[in-house]
């Protein structure tokens, strides 16, 4: 704890690169801390034990025949820990997973994804994993002379939650895309090109990734249109932002963009870049 006091202290092991709390690793670990508690209770009796046939029947509650569900479950959750890690890494260095650091991590973080909701992979996995915890400490304190023997039903329970927990983090995220740019226009306004000082709309999706919904997360998008950087304008609501949105944008096409053909690209807030898409700027 002293040595990582700047990255969490105590919970630093349970913290991922985006300095959230990772479910993952918080449910192995969790495990790992209630096996290695169990096996120290046996070596502590074992210590203390004076006969022969008290000592054979300590280390015969280490057998595995006794302890196979709560091993099966111990590996299964620590390689689920592992694979989410590989997974997402790969997938953010792939462009395909948009991650934001967030400033500080929370419990909340157990239970929801990047933008702060409820997640139901999240919250399954969590949940029975905590009662096939809590279930294993019961059998532990009525059966202290043996591992925990874990009803397969349980253990079985516990893999199909860490399959539906490994798939949800498979599947989520994908690459901002652009689909279309049009000029914007009010009600009322005439049909006309893009021309330098117009304002246009670019429409997709991702543009805002889970977690940068904040105003100074929000600044750090940028269009390319063509050699011009643009910042994209904040415009609040209520409860947010009109612009950007994750599937809309509006920004202005500034005097320096040369006319012609150009070509529109996105910038998100976690740094990675949409395709581009070429339109047509009038003098």
């Amino acid at each position: 704890a002293r040595l990582h006091r700047a990255r969490g202290g105590l919970l630093a092991p349970l913290i991922g690169e985006d300095n959230r709390l990772s479910t993952s690793r918080t449910v192995a670990s969790a495990w790992v801390l209630f096996v290695v508690f169990a096996v120290l209770v046996l070596a502590l009796q074992l210590a203390g034990a004076s006969g022969t046939s008290r000592r054979d029947d300590l280390i015969a509650g280490l057998d595995l025949a006794r302890g196979a569900g709560l091993v099966t479950v111990l590996a299964v959750v620590c390689a689920v820990a592992v694979l989410v890690r590989h997974v997402v890494s790969s997938r953010v260095l792939g462009r395909r997973l948009q991650k934001v650091r967030a400033e500080r991590p929370r419990l909340a973080d157990l239970l929801c994804d990047d933008a702060g909701r409820a997640s139901f992979t999240d919250l399954q996995y969590a949940l029975l994993n905590a009662v096939a915890v809590v279930f294993s400490a019961v059998l532990l304190a009525r059966r202290p002379g043996q591992l925990p023997d874990l009803p397969w039903a349980l253990a079985l329970l516990a893999a199909v939650s860490a399959a539906t927990y490994f798939a949800g983090k498979y599947a989520e995220g994908g690459r901002p895309v652009v689909l279309s740019v049009v000029r914007a226009r009010e009600a009322g306004d005439l049909d006309a090109p893009i021309r330098t000082g117009d304002d246009i709309e670019i429409r997709g999706a991702g543009f805002v990734p889970p977690g940068a919904g904040t105003p100074d997360r929000l600044a750090g998008m940028v269009v390319r249109i063509g050699a011009v950087h643009v910042h994209v304008p904040l415009v609040p609501v209520p409860g947010g932002f009109a612009n950007p949105s994750d599937t809309t944008l509006t920004v202005p096409v500034p005097v320096e963009v040369e006319p012609g053909t150009v070509d529109v690209q996105v910038v998100t807030a976690a740094g990675v870049e949409t395709n581009r898409v070429s339109v047509e700027v009038m003098d």
